[in-house]
């Protein structure tokens, strides 16, 4: 069959559009993160490809505790991250230049103790007087604070609290008895527990639907926002993607978490683990004040501008137009509405 002139014209563009597109350099990120269940939407996304499909290079690094992780933002060693929420507020308080853009966790903290103590440590107000490890920074280490001052603690003088570099550390202290409780975050609580440790008390039921740890970019990375957005369309899919597809998503985080699938599993769908990638402003703002009521954090700058919510928003609205049958795309929309604006 002969090509018309016309359609020679047509098919010549179209495969030279095809080129440029494919030949398009991907964005390189280099994404922090947390040896952490909650953290396993990054995991998911780059071993099922959703970072590459949105033309992202992504470089995954891990770290031990937030400070470092924000420091390694600040400094321009990182592109982005997620790390607990009191530390892009603790720094943002100091005047650092940093962006909240969405979430990737929220509550999964627990408080544990030797089931020999069981009998003296019940609740949080049994803390008093008591040698308690955290790591620093950590979300559950300030609901625990803000707990502590609602019972009526001063944790800087009625106890003694001891800041560790991270959740295997707080499990040793507790394990050799330096201590009388700890603060750790999952999958730690349920190594704890396989080494004979009992939780007492989870950062839900202290403080129900806080969040966790915040993705985090620096300003000049919103110079940028198109690539924030397709970083947070790959975050959405991962996160819809566990939802069917429980052997492929733990598969996926065992390569990154060590730990028995079958416990990875209990962790990750835990129903104390909020896995959504929501920015959850009001759920921001309402921590910040928490801080400042319990003397954590100086609550005297603005926390409005910490807020960069228009690349998640894109992201999901999109999503959502994409998927108009998908019921969980409409509803990260709607908890959009109703957390955010």
């Amino acid at each position: 069959m002969k090509l018309s002139p016309t359609l020679i014209k047509f098919f010549s563009a179209g495969l030279l559009f095809a080129a440029l597109a494919g030949s398009a350099s991907a964005e390189s990120l280099k994404v922090g993160y947390l040896p952490a269940i909650g953290h396993g939407k990054y995991f998911i996304a780059y071993e099922q490809g959703f970072f590459k499909q949105e033309n992202l290079d992504v470089e995954l690094v891990e770290f031990q505790n937030s400070a470092d992780g924000i420091n390694a933002v600040i400094a321009g060693k990182l592109d982005t991250g997620s790390f607990s929420t009191p530390a892009p507020l603790l720094f943002y308080s100091k005047g650092s230049d940093i962006k909240i853009v969405g979430g990737i966790m929220g509550q999964d903290g627990s408080v544990i103790i030797k089931p020999e103590k069981a009998g003296e440590i019940r609740t949080i107000a049994d803390l008093r007087g008591k040698k308690v490890a955290t790591v620093r920074l950590a979300s559950s280490d300030a609901v625990l604070r803000t707990a502590l001052k609602e019972a009526r603690i001063d944790w800087k003088k009625d106890l003694e609290i001891f800041e560790l570099k991270n959740p295997p550390a707080v499990i040793e202290s507790v394990k050799s008895g330096q201590v009388d409780a700890g603060v750790v975050w999952g999958p730690f609580d349920l190594r704890a527990e396989q080494q004979g440790l009992k939780v007492i008390v989870r950062s839900g039921d202290i403080y129900p639907g806080h969040p966790c740890c915040r993705l985090i970019v620096s300003s000049a990375q919103l110079k940028n926002p198109a690539v924030v957005e397709r970083f947070l369309r790959a975050l959405l899919r991962a996160e819809r993607f566990a939802v069917d597809h429980h052997k492929e998503t733990i598969d996926a985080i065992a390569k990154y978490v060590k730990l028995d699938h079958k416990l990875l599993e209990q962790s990750y769908y835990s129903p104390n683990l909020d896995q959504t990638t929501d920015p959850n402003v009001k759920g921001v703002q309402k921590f910040w004040l928490s801080l400042v009521a319990s003397e954590f954090i100086d609550g005297s700058r603005s926390l409005d501008p910490i807020f960069a919510i228009e690349p998640y928003q894109r992201a999901i609205e999109a999503l959502a137009k994409e998927h108009p049958k998908d019921v969980f795309y409409q509803t990260r929309l709607a908890q959009f509405k109703e957390r955010n604006l």
